[in-house]
């Protein structure tokens, strides 16, 4: 899982369905839903791009997208937001959700 800057953000959520992953280093829980995260994009590869963003590393784009806290998922559809999970969820929680959007 890539994650991307300020420059390949709006691209990379352009077209198709992207998860993107707002996280930070020091966040506890961010650090535990990651392999989830990663297990997820294996098993939609092809479906849906995943990527990750830092929140203190790319301030900007967290602030564009609503993040006020972390973790924060964000499901794109061509560059708009069609699904949002804030907080520790769990791996089917996070699975029907992006069943959902996909249906």
């Amino acid at each position: 899982m890539r994650e991307l800057n300020e420059n390949e953000f709006d691209g990379a959520i352009a077209q198709g369905y992207t998860l993107i992953d707002f996280s930070a280093e020091w966040c506890g829980p961010c650090k535990a839903l990651l392999p989830t995260i990663q297990k997820l994009a294996g098993e939609y590869s092809g479906k849906i791009s995943v990527y990750s963003v830092d929140i203190d590393k790319t301030q900007s784009i967290a602030l564009k997208s609503g993040v006020m806290s972390v973790p924060t998922l964000i499901l794109y559809k061509d560059g708009r937001a069609v699904e949002r999970v804030v907080g520790m969820v769990s791996e089917s929680a996070l699975r029907k959700k992006i069943d959902a959007a996909l249906s």
